[in-house]
């Protein structure tokens, strides 16, 4: 195992307005896989840019122990650079070019070094990641966005850093690139430091770092076993707040206890010294004393009762603010058997070229089936989408929708008006519904009291998927077929977590273009189908 280490003393960052990011936080990442995990806008990014030296903090230091690489979530390449030029190694193959040519000039051998083999390296660095067909004068404009994110990572490896740091690298990547991704980074020896929402992945690290209220926890094991120990704490807390709650409830009954004896003894000893006929002095001074017994009392009980609410506060800071969503979708049941779509021979044509292959693609789906469509980036998923939802006609075949609604949910969550607020989009969608009921369905999607008004414009990201769903899964008519691609890319894990749930209240049918296993485990995907070469089939599960 590496030395190698990150360590944050102190740090401090705030953006130019002021807005504070990080205040005085210390931490230490040792060697080993970590992946860091946080709500979106936590600054997950913005620590991995400290920690590069792309930002610089107001406070604090930062100290990385070895060489250091870092891929950030976007890359800033340009289409006209070369995959050599990415990956860094084109001045020294050109050294190497013009010495094997005859040229030994001094600075040839200087941009050379010690890396003579670095074409056997290189290539060898591009097989694992799966870009074996990939020749280092091909440009980067001819590449995917799955690819480049390999390359870059390539670019990274071939540095051979102590030090990782990748913002989520799996985005853009389909099943076989992330499962090459995976294998790679479980060999890597140094300090990983990664952030992901790619639950796969996450669980393929040796420890967890939460990034919360401006605080670095670290869980050891994996992503499951941190989610285990959180559920566990989450019950510890719960009970906490239960058992201060009763306390509290129990200070507060005796305290009126207290008060109400202490009454009645004042009274009862008033009616006492009248019939006993003492002086007025004697009398005086025996009813202070009580009032000041009672006092003392009473203060005693009050201290009691702020000590056990200031007890229930501590309690309830420690309680998660899961916010799960609970639903009842009964409009979306499709029957069982009911042809919701059926598509024969489907063929789209780009600039004159045929997406699929000869013969086009057959599809029908029944009832309320649950379909993930797999298969590699560019086979055509989201063409095939679009002829089902209608936004695209088919140049060739044949297409007929049952009578329910057709939902399409796109991963860039642009179906709502982002100048109308939450509630005036949701009263688009379902306009003879009461605004009573409307409230009241926007509340089970999290949006209560003024939450529901503000515009769509400022929500987040987590927040959109929320508003979007409300709007698909509560519209009239209710959908009996949606459709989501990609739909967690970019989404946090709550917001991930979200989104199965209100899935699994759907009763309609689904299709689903996804690389994320975890997520189709969790939503119950119950037919599998694969779109390569051109080719539309059946298979029995996700295929790497």
């Amino acid at each position: 195992m590496s030395d190698a280490a990150i360590i944050c003393s102190n740090l401090s960052f705030a953006w130019p307005d002021d807005t504070p990011v990080f205040q005085d936080l210390s931490f230490t990442v040792p060697a080993g896989r970590t992946g860091l995990v946080a709500p979106n806008g936590s600054g997950k990014s913005t620590l991995l840019k400290l920690i590069a030296g792309e930002l610089k903090p107001r406070t604090g230091s930062v100290a990385v122990d070895g060489t250091l690489g870092y891929l950030p979530q976007s890359l800033p390449l340009t289409g006209d650079l070369t995959v050599s030029e990415v990956l860094g190694v084109a001045p020294v193959i050109r050294a190497i070019d013009a010495v094997e040519s005859g040229d030994v000039s001094e600075e040839h051998f200087t941009t050379i070094g010690d890396d003579w083999d670095i074409e056997e390296r290189t290539r060898a660095q591009l097989d694992r990641l799966g870009l074996a067909d990939l020749t280092l004068d091909r440009s980067l404009g001819t590449l995917s966005g799955g690819q480049v994110v390999s390359l870059g990572l390539a670019a990274q490896l071939l540095k051979r850093p102590d030090v990782l740091l990748l913002d989520e690298p799996t985005n853009n990547l389909d099943l076989a690139a992330r499962h090459k991704l995976y294998d790679v980074l479980s060999d890597f020896s140094g300090c990983l430091l990664l952030v992901s929402h790619d639950r796969a992945l996450l669980d393929r690290m040796e420890r967890v770092a939460e990034l919360d209220n401006g605080e670095v926890r670290f869980y050891g094991g994996n992503f499951t076993e941190y989610e285990e120990a959180v559920r566990a704490e989450q019950e510890v807390a719960e009970k906490n707040v239960r058992n201060a709650a009763a306390e509290l409830k129990r200070e507060k009954r005796e305290m009126q206890q207290a008060r109400e004896r202490a009454e009645r003894r004042q009274s009862n000893a008033a009616k006492n010294l009248k019939n006993a006929g003492l002086p007025k002095i004697f009398a005086g001074n025996m009813k202070r004393g009580a009032q000041e017994s009672a006092g003392r009392s009473g203060q005693v009980h009050a201290s009691r009762v702020s000590e056990a609410k200031a007890r229930l506060d501590e309690a309830g800071r420690a309680v998660r603010d899961e916010q799960r969503l609970t639903l009842e979708l009964p409009d979306t049941q499709v029957p069982a058997g009911r042809n919701v779509f059926i598509g024969e021979g489907m063929q789209a044509r780009h600039a004159g070229r045929p997406v699929f292959a000869e013969g086009g693609v057959d599809l029908t789906v029944r009832g309320p089936e649950r379909i993930a469509l797999t298969g590699p980036n560019g086979a055509g998923k989201t063409t095939l989408l679009r002829l089902i939802t209608g936004d695209l006609a088919p140049d060739d075949g044949e297409v007929r929708r049952g009578d329910g609604r057709i939902a399409y949910l796109s991963q860039r969550l642009d179906l709502l008006d982002p100048e109308l607020t939450v509630a005036q989009n949701f009263a688009a969608f379902a306009p003879e519904r009461p605004e009573a009921e409307r409230m009241n369905l926007l509340a089970r999607f999290l949006f209560r009291g003024a939450r529901a008004h503000l515009p769509v414009k400022v929500l987040s990201g987590g927040e959109r998927l929320r508003a979007t769903l409300a709007c698909v899964l509560c519209a009239e008519p209710a959908p009996h077929l949606l459709l989501l691609d990609e739909p967690t890319n970019n989404l946090d894990l709550v917001s991930a977590s979200q989104l199965e749930g209100a899935l699994n209240s759907y009763q309609g049918a689904f299709l689903v273009v996804s690389h994320d296993e975890k997520f189709l485990a969790e939503i119950g995907v119950n037919r599998w189908l694969r779109l390569a070469d051109g080719t539309l089939r059946e298979s029995g599960g996700p295929e790497v």
